[in-house]
């Protein structure tokens, strides 16, 4: 169900028969029972929640382990500040993906552990953008222009991914409040301020 760009959002229920994406998936599908586990055999108060690609300021912004809006605020600060309009893209910038701003988590999550309400909820944005337009979004916030280089070498996950948010909507009446282009204005001039110290004192952990 997320081999192809143009996907349907996921729904909590499509999880199985479970298909997961190697590790990644089983080790969240595991956590969930074994939540549920917990809950009915030792009493323990369990909420389970699927988040959807959440980004935001005072995260992870280099290192290979942050998500894309990160990543790419990070290389489009850079190209800004050297003057060189290249950046790279992993896979063709095709590739689907909804992306929620932090606060909007937080408020979901504190909507859920104030419910009663166990089984596993998206929380998420069901706003669909590809890469490309995660990118144009992050280079107009910037005031530049960009020369995307695709590096269909790199790592790309499932071809598309979003979250349908039926079930969150009637479980706890949440739906993100942060338009994308916000959130993202918000974690770029963050990304932007660290770009720019780095490169003053040496550059050193910049990819």
């Amino acid at each position: 169900m997320q081999d192809k760009t143009d996907v349907v959002g996921l729904k909590e229920s499509d999880a199985y028969p479970a298909q997961p994406q190697d590790g990644y998936g089983w080790e969240k599908l595991t956590m969930e029972k074994l939540c549920q586990y917990h809950r009915q055999e030792y009493g323990m108060n369990t909420y389970i929640a699927r988040f959807h690609n959440v980004y935001g300021p005072q995260g992870s912004w280099r290192g290979g382990r942050e998500k894309a809006p990160a990543a790419l605020c990070r290389k489009i600060a850079k190209a800004k500040f050297t003057n060189n309009s290249k950046v790279e893209v992993w896979g063709d910038g095709k590739q689907t993906r909804s992306f929620c701003y932090v606060s909007d988590i937080v408020k979901g999550i504190v909507g859920l552990i104030n419910s009663d309400y166990h089984e596993p909820l998206n929380i998420g944005s069901d706003r669909m953008v590809t890469i490309d337009e995660l990118t144009d979004i992050i280079a107009k916030i910037a005031g530049i222009e960009i020369d995307k280089i695709y590096n269909l070498n790199g790592p790309q996950g499932v071809r598309g991914r979003n979250s349908d948010n039926t079930k969150v909507c009637e479980v706890l009446n949440w739906k993100p409040e942060i338009p994308l282009e916000i959130g993202l204005k918000l974690t770029y001039d963050w990304i932007e301020e660290q770009v720019k110290w780095n490169l003053e004192h040496g550059g050193e952990g910049l990819i």
